[in-house]
């Protein structure tokens, strides 16, 4: 396969792509989170440990941008936003599940402990 330009930026492979969109320490747990229902922006930030707010805005963002996730304001006071995973964002799920059990497999070979 050739190079592939997107927004700017040269990828050589399928697999750094598919990395670009959902990889990093945050995006696959969002996705994950969001599997089964909806939440807001204060849900996710109380579910997910160590992530700060501006991390969790910056990620959600790229999710959204990239069709992974919607994102919904409702006009109220004080504004509601709520965050949905699209058709793309759940196909998505399928790799962090592999690529999750993977990684727990890798952790109890080195002396993790359920």
């Amino acid at each position: 396969m050739g190079d592939f330009n997107y927004k700017g930026k040269t990828f050589y492979n399928p697999v750094e792509f598919a990395m670009e969109m959902i990889g990093g320490t945050w995006k696959m747990p969002i996705l994950w989170r969001l599997q089964n229902r909806v939440m807001r922006y204060s849900e996710l930030r109380k579910d997910i440990p160590h992530i700060s707010d501006k991390m969790l805005t910056t990620q959600l963002r790229d999710l959204e941008g990239n069709g992974f996730i919607n994102r919904k304001v409702y006009a109220v006071v004080p504004p509601k936003t709520e965050y949905s995973i699209t058709d793309r964002g759940l196909r998505s799920i399928e790799i962090i599940n592999v690529i999750r059990n993977y990684g727990l497999e890798l952790m109890r070979a080195e002396g993790l402990k359920d």
